[in-house]
């Protein structure tokens, strides 16, 4: 009986799950008056926080923009975001960190290992020799610092995804954002002491709210098109 009852139990999440993925979209406007809790924003952004990240290095920062004016000056140099800026509950610049943050050899890895991950100093010297055979040799990243800023912003696209999904399970909308200039975006910020460009480049940037106009049905390549058994 307690096995039926699991799997019912399981059924149910399952189909709760799907029913958020079904239900999430790229939500180009959102309702202005309607604004998220405190209490449920705080949940995305937690789950963004416990997202994975490769080695668990956390290469990210979570920019949440509520001042008017200055998302008025990112919709200047923001083309994917000319009707979220003004409209959604809550906007957020997803950083990842800059090369020198993520060299196996950086403070910020050793203080991650030491400070976050709490690891004996022996065990943060054999990670951290296997971190730098993976970064210059696996992926093959040395001397490529574009390709390294890549690579971290691919982590912070875990936490986005996770951000996105949490919210579409609780009814809010979102929508990913990677129409925009990213050097001018990154000039803007620094110029309003908010970016450290030393440190920090932007990765993405995500909109969260309620829709205003029901989306069309969403579209996808058939299971057949994009998984493959071998």
């Amino acid at each position: 009986m307690g096995t039926l009852k699991t799997n019912e139990t399981n059924a149910e999440v399952k189909k709760e799950i799907l029913s958020a993925f079904e239900f999430r979209h790229a939500t180009k406007e959102f309702d202005s008056s309607r604004k998220i809790s405190d209490e449920d924003f705080q949940f995305i952004l937690e789950t963004g926080r416990l997202s994975p990240s490769s080695f668990g290095f956390e290469p990210w920062r979570f920019v949440v923009v509520q001042n008017p004016e200055l998302r008025e000056k990112l919709r200047l140099h923001a083309w994917g975001a000319q009707k979220q800026l003004p409209t959604a509950s809550h906007f957020v610049l997803i950083l990842s960190r800059q090369p020198k943050d993520l060299a196996a050899d950086s403070s910020f890895i050793g203080g991650m290992m030491r400070d976050v991950q709490q690891l004996p100093p022996a065990v943060a010297e054999g990670k951290q020799k296997v971190y730098d055979t993976f970064l210059n040799d696996d992926f093959g990243l040395r001397g490529n610092e574009r390709a390294q800023f890549e690579w971290g912003a691919r982590q912070t696209y875990l936490a986005l995804g996770n951000m996105m999904t949490s919210a579409a399970l609780i009814g809010i909308d979102s929508c990913p954002i990677e129409g925009f200039d990213k050097e001018k975006i990154e000039q803007t910020l620094e110029a309003e002491g908010i970016l450290d460009r030393e440190h920090f480049g932007i990765a993405c940037m995500v909109a969260f709210g309620y829709r205003i106009h029901e989306p069309r049905g969403k579209t996808r390549q058939t299971a057949d098109q994009v998984i493959q058994w071998v």
